[in-house]
């Protein structure tokens, strides 16, 4: 009996060892628990706000992809924001990369429109350098107990931070589970069905 509980302890500190040991692997897991069908509310921009997310693994499971419409619509009846984003794990420089593509203002397939960060625990801190004074940091944060994401967008310009963006995404059960009734916007078919 001793025996045994030697070997279940030593098996644990080499799990928990090489699980520090490969950020690939941690980074992996974190990004999993991104897939799925989300709903963010909390405010954009000093505006209360609703956006639908799907997110899936994409092309080999190099990239989760994220497609995120608003639930407000413009003028033009579309919705007021869309935004499809690759999320990566670069392993030559132990970062996570991200591209985010939006209907706000074009210009994402630039050097500013690609956001770098480290792991830090159940933490995505990503920066998008637009200029030498102004970077904007980018946050995902996941919270093991509640199941969910904060995400944070703070705009820093010469040392000075504003806080643009705080929203909680919730997931949405998958079919066959408990669900609850959501609209999803323009989301496709393949997404909604997620």
């Amino acid at each position: 009996m001793k025996i045994a509980a030697v070997v279940l302890s030593l098996l644990s500190v080499v799990a928990v060892r090489q699980s520090h040991a490969d950020p690939a692997a941690s980074a992996a897991a974190l990004m999993n628990r991104l897939v799925g069908r989300w709903t963010m509310t909390g405010r954009l921009g000093g505006k209360r706000t609703i956006h639908d997310v799907a997110a899936s693994w994409v092309l080999k499971r190099e990239y989760v992809r994220f497609h995120e419409v608003s639930r407000e619509r413009g003028a033009d009846g579309g919705p007021a924001y869309e935004a499809i984003v690759l999320l990566s794990w670069h392993a030559k420089t132990s970062e996570f990369m991200c591209l985010w593509l939006d209907n706000t203002a074009g210009g994402g397939l630039s050097p500013q429109g690609i956001a770098r960060g480290p792991q830090s625990g159940d933490t995505i801190p990503l920066v998008f350098t637009l200029s030498q004074r102004e970077s904007l940091h980018t946050t995902f944060a996941y919270d093991r107990s509640a199941d969910t994401w904060r995400l944070t967008i703070d705009d820093i310009t010469d040392e000075k931070s504003d806080r643009f963006g705080d929203v909680i995404g919730g997931q949405i059960p998958s079919r066959g589970r408990k669900s609850f009734s959501v609209e999803l916007g323009q989301l496709t078919n393949d997404e909604q069905s997620m």
